[in-house]
């Protein structure tokens, strides 16, 4: 029996896959846990309908991380912490710290685990961080760091 997967069936296929199974297995595993669905002309024209929509919709996500990208290459953050004379900072910026300023500076929501750091920062000074903001896009952000 050929079956379209709905989920992921571990030595069977992962979701969407077009398979074909012994019809024991499809009849009394596959199909009565919806796992998976007979492969008939209707459920394939719409599983296609759900891919090409599923495409267009990750163009769109990565069209909008471009754009966001080429904004966040011209912004320099600027970051106010307390600190000694020699330009130590006492305490750190975090990825945490650059998400929060980024929002409140230029109204940018970005989750802090797309900030990508080695180290956080501790001295007083301009440094880059790396923005991971779609799969093989990336951003180059200056934060600016001031003793206050």
């Amino acid at each position: 029996m050929v079956v379209i997967l709905m989920k992921d069936v571990k030595g069977t296929g992962k979701a969407g896959d077009v398979v074909k199974v012994s019809d024991g297995y499809a009849r009394n595993m596959l199909l009565p846990k919806g796992l998976a669905k007979e492969a008939t002309e209707g459920n394939i024209r719409s599983l296609e309908k759900q891919k090409a929509i599923a495409a267009e919709k990750l163009e769109e996500q990565k069209a909008a991380a471009k754009d966001m990208a080429a904004k966040l290459e011209n912004i320099t953050l600027k970051i106010e912490s307390k600190g000694g004379d020699s330009g130590k900072l006492f305490g750190s910026i975090t990825s945490k710290d650059i998400a929060e300023a980024l929002e409140k500076q230029e109204g940018m929501k970005i989750d802090k685990k797309k900030i990508e750091m080695k180290n956080p920062i501790k001295q007083a000074g301009e440094t880059e961080v790396t923005l991971k903001l779609f799969t093989e896009i990336s951003a180059q952000l200056k934060v600016s760091v001031t003793i206050a």
